[in-house]
């Protein structure tokens, strides 16, 4: 929990960088944990809506649906190939007891805070030695959409305008700020091509 008054930012992951931190927790047999930056990043899901997933939501399935507990608006997500082998992966190391139970238990077999998920990635940042300054469970949301920003290349306002869509911000304006998108990095759009 932040104190009273106080500014509570999160910063984004490069891309890089966050695939090598949910494999590592991978490697390091932290499954619950590399599975929910997985899906909080790949997903630009709010953590108040990965936290309410249960397997039988997302196991052998191509696109779930769910409602988002912030807007109550229905959103629709795919599954990419990558991310269903590892929700696979996952799956089997930490061997639910139910399907039906929520994905990110935790040891006391009740779903995590969001409070005590930011004190766990206080400690992921310093045992992964991560270059980030502001590292919570928003971040994962904000990878997810500076990466989808960054792969847009030229394509760059399209792809506000769509994650403007996704994150049901009112306006795109809303959406650059939100990414912490520059007026340099738009204007990268114009050097991009060539004559």
């Amino acid at each position: 929990m932040s104190k009273k008054y106080s500014n509570t930012t999160a910063d984004y992951l490069l891309w890089d960088q966050n695939l090598n931190l949910i494999r590592k927790l991978y490697d390091d047999g932290e499954y619950k944990l590399s599975l929910l930056i997985a899906a909080g990043s790949f997903w630009g899901l709010r953590i108040s809506d990965i936290l309410k997933l249960r397997w039988n939501d997302i196991l052998d399935k191509d696109v779930f649906v769910l409602v988002e507990k912030k807007t109550q608006k229905s959103r629709e997500i795919r599954i990419n190939a990558q991310l269903k082998k590892h929700i696979y992966e996952c799956y089997n190391h930490i061997k639910p007891s139910s399907n039906e139970r929520e994905i990110f238990l935790s040891q006391k077999n009740s779903v995590y805070s969001v409070q005590r998920l930011n004190k766990i990635f206080k400690s992921i940042k310093s045992r992964y030695n991560l270059r980030i300054e502001n590292f919570s469970t928003h971040t994962l949301r904000k990878t997810f959409g500076r990466e989808v920003f960054s792969k847009a290349g030229t394509n760059a306002e399209i792809a506000i305008v769509r994650l403007s869509k996704l994150f049901n911000h009112s306006s795109v304006m809303i959406t650059r700020r939100y990414l912490g998108i520059t007026r340099e990095e738009l204007l990268e759009a114009y050097d991009s091509l060539s004559f």
